[in-house]
């Protein structure tokens, strides 16, 4: 049985930021968020870059070259990013995190740098398959910082991996899909306002993606949308 996306994607500015430097794509066979960092210009650049350098995985891909074809297309993205810096030293500090799954009916392979996250309901239950790239999930793992305490840590902003022109390691997932699967991809503009019990609901509730996303976006801004947000959604179905 071959598997199938129906999907949507929406994005807001939100209430606080001057412009969006998230930037994101949702196709057949590619979901992407990347949301930018380097203040104005530079980080809706970086995004855009990195959206530009994923696209053309959005074919099909056989299971066996995936993992290559997502590797080779980030180092694309840092590679390019690299070069606008390179080309223009008023760019540099500008940087990208990315969260991309790459979809071929029979499996699903995901690339992650950043904290941008990607979510996974099965079966009603919400499964987080993204680690944040952060200061406080660092100490997390450390145990120096309880979870429920990130929130309000003064640096919960920092991140410590992102796609910036400079050597990265991203971290790979592989996911085998089901029917009744149901993706969520979205910048921290969400999750820093939603917790994740709410999101639970709301992936749980709502009946198609576009309206989905549409409401997410929307519980983010009634939160304060504080920052750019943006959220795709995507079903696995065995109808085409």
């Amino acid at each position: 049985m071959t598997l199938h996306l129906r999907w949507a994607g929406v994005t807001d500015q939100g209430h606080v930021r001057s412009n969006n430097e998230d930037c994101h794509y949702a196709g057949d066979r590619l979901l992407v968020v990347a949301d930018g960092m380097g203040g104005m210009a530079a980080g809706d650049l970086a995004s855009r870059i990195a959206i530009d350098a994923m696209v053309s995985l959005d074919v099909p891909i056989d299971t066996e070259h995936q993992m290559d074809a997502l590797h080779k297309a980030l180092e694309v993205a840092n590679g390019r990013i690299a070069e606008c810096v390179a080309a223009d030293p008023t760019l540099a500090g500008m940087g990208t995190t990315l969260t991309a799954v790459l979809f071929n009916g029979e499996r699903a392979a995901m690339a992650h740098v950043g904290d941008s996250r990607a979510y996974l309901l099965r079966d009603g239950r919400l499964n987080q398959l993204t680690k944040d790239d952060t200061y406080v999930q660092m100490l997390i793992d450390q145990g120096l910082l309880k979870p429920e305490e990130a929130a309000g840590h003064p640096r919960r902003a920092v991140v410590t991996r992102v796609l910036q022109g400079e050597p990265v390691s991203p971290a790979y997932v592989i996911v085998e899909p089901q029917a009744g699967d149901r993706w969520l991809l979205c910048s921290d503009g969400l999750t820093g306002v939603v917790p994740d019990p709410v999101l639970e609901q709301e992936l749980r509730a709502a009946p198609d993606p576009k309206s989905c996303a549409e409401r997410l976006v929307d519980l983010a801004l009634r939160g304060g949308g504080p920052d750019n947000v943006t959220v795709i959604i995507a079903d696995v179905t065995a109808e085409s």
